[in-house]
């Protein structure tokens, strides 16, 4: 339905150059239902294949394809570059507190006479103007999103993410944020890159959003909005996972894992993958290609809690010493680059083939009118599949998904870990599973050290370089960082309350892809899972723990056993495998060491929580988990 400012847009509180921009508009729409959103992503003709293009200096310039399936609509960009997050395209165009790049510094000028060509811009184009809550239906942050209408999948996918909710919902309202989008200006301004400005005060968030890719923007710009809206209000959101697994014995325990990327965030809320007889496979030793299965004769139920975006916010929460979380999102954005070929998930496969309303799926060979397959992904320009293909999926299409708060018993840090031998040492030293004192815990969130390329967004030279020679890379606070409009300093004082005040809490670290000579892909992680689910709130004894040989990994247990069997003891100690021995694991142990000192040492601030102070010393004078642990006492 087309509407003026007169009509549901009246009771919403917006500056005059806004409101102006959007009096200019030739047409309105303000879409009643999602069905309509989504027909009009579909394009003025319905379909079959609609092209997302836009007047540069007089060319017209496609931006993306959206092509009409039977379950869907397949959004493909002509770019390869388009296709995946730039981990560079954050600039801050106010004068508040932050560690990031600001617009003037990169640009040599101010943000104001952009922002007044964008809304001039906007205000000669039809829009497509939807209400969102930033931060989901529950507790989510009214807010509001101007998109061209030919763009309008791009409003679909932020209201599939966020929850579709209408004006009247929400009622009369001043937004807490508004995002913007205006994508020729990537050609005009910005030299064909990716640029998301985040122009912030005390009471709106701003995000102009200059590509048409939704990961910086709809997806990760509104996990900036919460993280400044945290920082004001002191709490934070999560870069996590999290799920309800539920022992053969009906013992109940909720886990929430976070990590850099790749660090398992999605995969602790998948199966154990078994062999075709059953058997899971653990690890294959690289060295000398031998396998070593265990046997598992029933494994865990999983309820998936939340996916990427964890909410912990202060009206969860019941002082109990357990941190409460909820899902920050409605819908998932889910990357499928595992799935390759029919079979390998068919739960998520049935929900995304056959779904109870049509999805939106990006980088995905859709082919008109037919269903949109999540393994047909969308090849780049040098012939392999894109490594970001995604689906937006509601979170109750997911099996067995949980819709209320819960609280957390175990957190888990996943790192992503090399090939060590003692002919090429690595810092792959990690054993199967770690417990660690709540002030290592929170060591390991500031660094978030991650060692893989993430397929999810593209890498600069440096971080390739860094990569490819077995180096790592830290994604810093909690791993959300990168989405993070503020300070460091202020993030890691936030997540040390956190922390502290979580106390009955269960910390454990947990490597994933290789321990020592064995690759392990994720087995190590969700056998640590089942480990921990059948514990229980079982107390883990200090007689069953002995300190590990490098102290950033805290303690590890003397022995793991599932179902009678018991797991390897060098995966627990793989300074003991044969492949690796004592000098490989600490030249491994070094190599972290140094990298945790030389990225501490910024925290130094006179900002800084003197007890994060004090746990960063520990750290660099080579302290002992029992120094870690006299700061921050353990919770077994």
């Amino acid at each position: 339905m087309s509407a003026t400012v007169t009509g549901p847009l009246a009771d919403v509180s917006l500056a005059p150059e806004v409101r102006a921009a959007l009096e200019a508009s030739p047409r309105l729409v303000i879409p009643a239902t999602r069905e309509e959103l989504y027909q009009l992503a579909l394009g003025p003709d319905g379909g079959p294949v609609f092209t997302v293009e836009y007047d540069v200096n007089g060319t017209m310039v496609p931006e993306a394809t959206v092509t009409r399936c039977r379950n869907g609509v397949a959004v493909n960009y002509p770019e390869d570059y388009m296709r995946r997050r730039d981990p560079d395209c954050m600039r801050i165009a106010d004068d508040l507190p932050t560690d990031k790049p600001r617009y003037r510094d990169v640009f040599g000028a101010e943000f104001d006479p952009t922002r007044a060509e964008t809304l001039e811009w906007l205000g000669t184009q039809e829009l497509v103007v939807v209400p969102f809550k930033a931060g989901g239906p529950h507790f989510g942050y009214p807010s509001l999103a101007i998109v061209p209408l030919n763009s309008a999948f791009f409003a679909l996918t932020l209201v599939d993410l966020q929850g579709w909710v209408t004006f009247d919902e929400i009622g009369a309202f001043t937004p807490r944020s508004i995002l913007y989008v205006a994508p020729p200006f990537r050609h005009t301004h910005f030299d064909s890159r990716q640029v998301v400005v985040h122009n912030r005060s005390e009471v709106l968030h701003e995000v102009w959003a200059y590509n048409l890719y939704p990961g910086p923007s709809a997806k990760k710009g509104v996990f900036s909005v919460l993280l400044d809206i945290g920082e004001h209000e002191g709490w934070l959101t999560a870069h996590a996972s999290s799920v309800r697994v539920t022992t053969p014995y009906e013992n109940e325990t909720v886990i929430m894992h976070e990590g850099a990327s790749g660090g398992g965030k999605s995969e602790m809320c998948q199966e154990i993958r078994r062999e075709g007889d059953g058997r899971i496979l653990v690890g294959t030793n690289v060295v000398r290609d031998e396998p070593y299965h265990i046997t598992l004769g029933e494994t865990s139920k999983l309820a998936p809690v939340t996916d990427d975006m964890t909410l912990c916010h202060p009206s969860i929460q019941k002082g109990n010493g357990r941190l409460s979380v909820a899902d920050a999102e409605a819908g998932w954005f889910v990357r499928v680059d595992n799935l390759t070929s029919y079979g390998e998930d068919p739960a998520f496969e049935r929900a995304v083939i056959e779904p109870q309303e049509p999805l939106l799926f990006l980088s995905i060979d859709g082919v008109p009118d037919a269903t949109a397959l999540p393994w047909e992904h969308t090849l780049d320009s040098n012939g392999k599949r894109c490594p970001n293909p995604r689906v937006v999926i509601p979170r109750t299409f997911v099996k067995n998904v949980i819709c209320e708060p819960k609280e957390v018993d175990v957190r888990t840090f996943g790192v992503r870990m090399p090939l060590c031998t003692r002919e090429a040492p690595t810092y792959g030293v990690m054993g199967m599973m770690h417990i660690v004192p709540p002030s290592l815990a929170w060591v390991w969130r500031l660094i978030a050290p991650r060692g893989d390329k993430n397929p999810s967004i593209g890498e600069s030279k440096d971080v390739k370089k860094a990569l490819k020679h077995g180096g790592m890379v830290a994604e810093g606070v909690g791993s959300y960082w990168p989405f993070s409009t503020g300070t460091k300093v202020a993030a890691a004082n936030l997540l040390l309350r956190q922390i502290v005040e979580n106390d009955r809490t269960r910390y454990v670290l947990t490597p994933n892809q290789h321990i020592g000579a064995y690759k392990v892909g994720f087995s190590a992680e969700w056998l640590t899972r089942e480990y921990l689910a059948r514990r229980g709130g079982g107390r883990i004894l200090p007689e069953q723990l002995t300190p590990a040989r490098c102290a950033l990994f805290g303690y590890r247990p003397k022995e793991i056993k599932l179902d009678g069997q018991q797991i390897r003891p060098t995966l627990l100690q793989p300074e003991y495998q044969s492949q690796v021995g004592l000098d490989a694991y600490d030249a491994g142990a070094r190599i972290l060491t140094d990298f945790f000192k030389s990225e501490l040492e910024q925290f130094l601030t006179e900002d800084l929580d003197p007890l994060g102070r004090k746990i960063i010393e520990v750290v660099l004078r080579d302290g002992t988990v029992a120094d870690y642990e006299e700061l921050t006492p353990l919770y077994v």
